[in-house]
């Protein structure tokens, strides 16, 4: 979440992540070459000759996790395929997870083979609960070394030293077919990010007025004017009824019923249940009912100070918020993660294992496409399952535009930044739906008046109180301050659903510019509001200024907002589809393009004039002190260059997908 839209904060990440897994091992680690195949993906692209710092202690504890591949692993991906397909024979039969492990997951024959290799090698094994993707593997690492066959050394990586194999591990042949991939064999750091501006222990960020109620309310005529014309004053934050009229809500007159969407991030924020049904009646809204939100928690959390823990509170505030906002009727259940690393996958699995949900928000992700292919493996082998129970899991793009290096948004990641122009993940993998970022104007009467993509400088006021400085729309790149995240993946190849629809211009231009010889996935999918310019009001137990803790409220913005949004319209989709699930939703929205469905979002909504807002801050937001301070925001790629920027342009873009949903969108789904 982003409370003032400037970025998508990096946590520290621990690492979680390794091979891809097809090889063969004795467990006695005396095989020989021919008996063993590397596991791709195992030895990070960041263990180099040149940033090696030495031999690890072998007494160093592994901690991490086998993963299995099931009884039919190619079915698994056909039946995944086909159920997610309009038109196909298989559409929407989806499995109950007994059904799905029935058909999928492994045999007992396949879970015993790979626990006895494993602890004929002196590792220790634990099969938790009733997840059955992965086996937890702890031990020494002289034992994982005859397990994995290969040695451990340690790197520089990250702005520090981590461990990781020298080589790529191998498996023993006569388990391969067994195991998916191997996660965890290195530290390096890789945690889960979200965006969130407060620092522990969680003050308030308070919204400084003059603000406005709804776009045009109050123009800054004292303050200077900004390309020929005062500009109008920033929103306070929308409010429910406003998202509704927005994005059809009200015109569908659907309120979600029969739906339950899952919000997954770190952590539990305090009183959340109170705080948001106090908002709800604040506002004129009804509290959520009896029975209607729950949580479903770990029994512990850890790694409590790398992952800035209170952070993660007000994100799922927002993400509450947004939901019951959109769709007030529908059942909120929030899975909370032990920590920002697999503790996020491990909420995912749990969703599935459990079907706790039909549609799953996550606003949150890594701020480059630099997993190893093992991790991406396993998160799909999640996906691939939600998408054959009905589930379809919706991830923010992110908040700092195609994550260019060297702009002050990208800047304020520290070591954790992008290195180079990319994309996110798990944003961008093709089983998840990627939801992008726009500024959202509402009149009076809280009917849309328009759009624009979400991608913004910010000028300051000069000494003199008589200029903008620089002159607006600013000097790239010092004056930008952030967007939604979108562009073209590096990785992944394109998927059938974008073939109609996304121009080849994105998909076959890669971040660094350069031509691919095969058209790639292009992120977002889908877009709604995140501009904090306009941003959500939204309540949260918070430190207040006096130093006690109570209800309050701020203004966010942020992909973080534009996720949860999008994950309540598709739960009034799914109450019009007869309350039957979506399921994985893409092959859906991309068919639906190009027929007036969605607000055809541009970054010229009013003509020549570019969309700019003056924002009024106080000095110091969380005691509400100081002199304010004033800023002129100039959103829609204004002053951005051409490689950098991701233009909001008629059908397709890379920053606001096929557009915001409409009440014609909703209605287009019938039982």
């Amino acid at each position: 979440m982003s409370r003032d839209g400037r970025r998508w904060r990096a946590l520290t990440a621990v690492a979680v992540v390794l091979p891809l897994a097809t090889a063969a091992l004795s467990a006695t680690g005396t095989a020989q070459a021919n008996d063993r195949k590397p596991v791709a993906g195992t030895k990070p692209a960041w263990a180099s000759a040149s940033a090696d710092r030495g031999r690890t202690d072998s007494k160093q504890r592994l901690d991490a996790k086998v993963w299995l591949s099931g009884r039919d692993p190619k079915g698994l991906d056909a039946y995944a395929q086909a159920v997610s397909t309009p038109g196909s024979p298989q559409f929407h039969n989806f499995l109950s997870p007994l059904q799905f492990n029935q058909r999928f997951g492994p045999t007992k024959q396949q879970v015993d083979a790979v626990t006895s290799w494993l602890r004929k090698s002196g590792l220790y094994v634990d099969l938790a609960g009733s997840n059955t993707h992965y086996l937890h593997v702890t031990g020494h690492l002289d034992k994982a070394k005859t397990a994995f066959g290969t040695d451990f050394r340690n790197y520089a990586a990250q702005g520090t030293v981590a461990r990781a194999p020298s080589s790529d591990a191998t498996i023993p042949t006569s388990v391969s077919p067994a195991v998916l991939t191997v996660t965890g064999l290195d530290t390096g750091k890789h945690l889960r990010t979200h965006n969130d501006t407060l620092p522990p222990p969680d003050p308030n960020y308070n919204v400084a007025q003059p603000c406005a109620t709804y776009y045009g309310q109050k123009i800054a005529t004292n303050q200077p004017k900004a390309y020929g014309k005062y500009q109008p004053r920033a929103m306070c934050g929308l409010l429910p009824k406003q998202l509704r009229g927005a994005y059809g809500t009200t015109a569908s007159k659907l309120t979600g019923k029969g739906a339950t969407v899952a919000i997954v991030d770190a952590y539990a924020a305090p009183k959340m249940l109170q705080v948001s049904n106090i908002y709800s009646k604040k506002y004129g809204d009804k509290p959520f009912a009896k029975g209607q939100y729950r949580e479903v928690l770990p029994a512990t959390f850890d790694l409590v100070n790398e992952c800035g823990a209170s952070g993660w509170y007000g994100e799922e505030a927002l993400d509450v918020t947004a939901v019951h906002a959109v769709a007030p009727q529908a059942n909120v259940v929030y899975v909370g993660g032990r920590n920002c690393a697999d503790g996020l996958d491990e909420a995912l699995i749990k969703i599935v294992d459990e079907h706790l949900a039909d549609i799953v928000s996550n606003s949150w992700g890594d701020l480059s496409e630099h997993y190893t292919q093992a991790l991406i493996d396993a998160e799909e082998s999640i996906f691939k399952q939600g998408a054959i129970e009905g589930i379809g899991f919706y991830f923010s793009s992110g908040d700092c535009g195609y994550e260019v290096p060297g702009t002050p948004c990208q800047a304020r990641y520290g070591s954790s930044g992008s290195t180079q122009r990319q994309t996110d993940l798990p944003t961008s993998d093709p089983w998840v739906t990627s939801v992008g970022g726009t500024t959202l104007a509402v009149d009076g009467k809280n009917h849309y008046k328009f759009e624009a993509g979400w991608n913004f400088q910010n000028d300051a006021l000069s000494k003199d109180g008589k200029t903008w400085s620089p002159a607006p729309p600013g000097t790239y790149p010092a004056s930008y301050a952030g967007g939604s995240g979108g562009g073209t993946s590096a990785l992944f190849a394109q998927p059938g659903y974008q073939r109609a629809v996304v121009p080849s211009s994105l998909s076959t231009t890669l971040p660094d510019g350069s031509k691919s010889k095969q058209p790639m996935r292009v992120i977002p999918d889908i877009a709604a509001v995140a501009d904090s310019t306009t941003g959500i009001r939204y309540p949260e137990w918070s430190q207040l200024p006096d130093g006690t803790y109570g209800y309050a409220e701020s203004r966010v913005g942020g992909t973080s907002l534009a996720c949860p949004v999008v994950a309540g319209l598709q739960a009034l989709a799914q109450q019009r589809q007869g309350r039957a699930p979506l399921g994985f939703a893409n092959p859906a929205i991309y068919l639906r393009a190009g027929k007036g469905l969605y607000h055809d979002v541009t970054d010229h909504p009013l003509g020549k004039n570019p969309v700019a807002f003056v924002r009024t801050n106080y000095t110091d937001p969380y005691s509400k002190t100081g002199p304010l301070v004033y800023l002129l925001r100039t959103t829609g790629n204004y002053g951005i260059p051409k490689g950098d920027a991701l233009p909001a342009v008629r059908g397709y873009d890379d920053i606001t997908g096929v557009g915001t949903p409409t009440a014609a969108y909703l209605l287009s789904y019938k039982p």
